[in-house]
């Protein structure tokens, strides 16, 4: 079988491509700090030269990495409510994968080396920033979607729930990667299953019991 002749931008996407791949996985073996641009080329089988003809550096690499990441996991997201059900039911589904760490992400080590390097470079801290604008978005976004009167549910509204979320993941990814036996079983999704649930009574509760404008 003839194989077709890759065009030039071809070629250069796979070269792009194998470098990303090889930086992916150095990073998560050795961190951002540790890891050179040689290694990097090194583990791609490619040149010094290379890597800086498609990149400008380890922090461009990083910031691509964490966008895909990112993207994925709003992908996972949209996964999940797409199952259906009550609003109830989605809303349950979804706090139940953020607390027992369907959600989690192999790449979370380095969410948290980047910060760090967000601190230090305030070029790369922005690009970050606009990655959490974008996935809270998506995520206040989604619970519009199935939760009609979020806004109203919550105290400050779908956005204060995503947040309240996105928190709660990173949180519980951190005590599991510091120890991977603290939070195991159901007990911590049940009880934010709960807790939710009575988040969300609560307010309606409150909702009903102001008064109309016809009782003013």
């Amino acid at each position: 079988m003839k194989h077709e002749r890759l065009t030039h931008a071809q070629r250069k996407q796979q070269t792009r491509e194998r470098i990303f791949d090889a930086a992916r996985a150095v990073f998560l073996e050795k961190g951002v700090a540790a890891t050179s641009v040689e290694d990097i080329a090194g583990a791609a089988g490619y040149t010094r030269g290379a890597f800086y003809s498609n990149f400008r550096g380890k922090r461009d690499v990083l910031a691509e990495l964490l966008q895909r990441d990112a993207v994925l996991a709003r992908e996972n997201l949209q996964a999940v409510i797409e199952l259906g059900g009550t609003p109830k039911e989605m809303l349950a589904r979804v706090i139940a994968c953020y607390g027992n760490g369907k959600f989690d992400s192999d790449c979370f080590p380095l969410w948290l080396e980047a910060q760090l390097l967000a601190r230090q470079d305030d070029l790369f801290g922005a690009r970050l920033d606009v990655l959490r604008h974008e996935t809270l978005f998506h995520i206040s976004n989604r619970l519009r979607t199935f939760v009609h009167d979020a806004d109203r549910l919550w105290s400050g509204g779908a956005d204060a729930l995503a947040v309240a979320l996105m928190s709660l993941s990173d949180g519980l990814q951190f005590v599991r990667m510091c120890n991977t036996q603290t939070v195991k079983g159901q007990a911590i999704p049940s009880l934010l299953a709960e807790l939710a649930s009575y988040v969300s009574w609560k307010r309606r509760e409150d909702v009903c019991r102001r008064p109309s404008a016809i009782d003013r």
